[in-house]
């Protein structure tokens, strides 16, 4: 079975469908693409990093671009001329392109290529009108609490 069946959740859960749709695009993606090899991992509550093996690339030869909810990590190297002749080639050579889709508000912090590695480092940076605040309400003022921090405020 290869396909899963979200049209239960599609009738009673509203303004999901982008992750609906997301989750259906990744089970019919291509899964014999392995190349390049990556790893994801979650280093705090709001802080990831994707680190993809790219052995014989140089930064002039890898393109990562990030767009709204979307990672695109290119690589395509140059031809090389090779003096002598190639008794094996064990070492990829061919150009690739990664896809990440991201959750609102991650965006790319840094990326670095060292030891044939590429190291990508994501944020999720929640802007302060989205995040969860309690009212608290009391006499003439109104009081805001965010993140264990209070601030009073006259009320209208």
């Amino acid at each position: 079975m290869n396909r899963i069946d979200f049209s239960p959740y599609r009738r009673s859960m509203v303004g999901f469908d982008r992750l609906f749709d997301m989750i259906e695009n990744q089970a019919r993606a291509n899964p014999g693409d392995k190349y390049p090899p990556f790893n994801i991992e979650r280093r705090a509550a709001d802080a990831y990093r994707i680190t993809l093996a790219v052995a014989g690339f140089k930064p002039a030869d890898i393109d990562i671009t990030a767009q709204a909810n979307l990672l695109i990590v290119k690589g395509q190297k140059p031809d090389e001329h090779v003096d002598g002749e190639m008794l094996h080639v064990g070492i990829a050579q061919r150009g690739f392109e990664r896809r990440f889709e991201l959750a609102d508000y991650v965006r790319v912090a840094n990326a670095d290529l060292a030891d044939g590695l590429l190291v990508i480092d994501l944020v999720r940076e929640v802007p302060e009108a989205m995040k969860p605040k309690k009212i608290a309400i009391g006499g003439n003022t109104l009081t805001v609490v965010e993140s264990g921090s209070a601030s009073d405020s006259a009320a209208a």
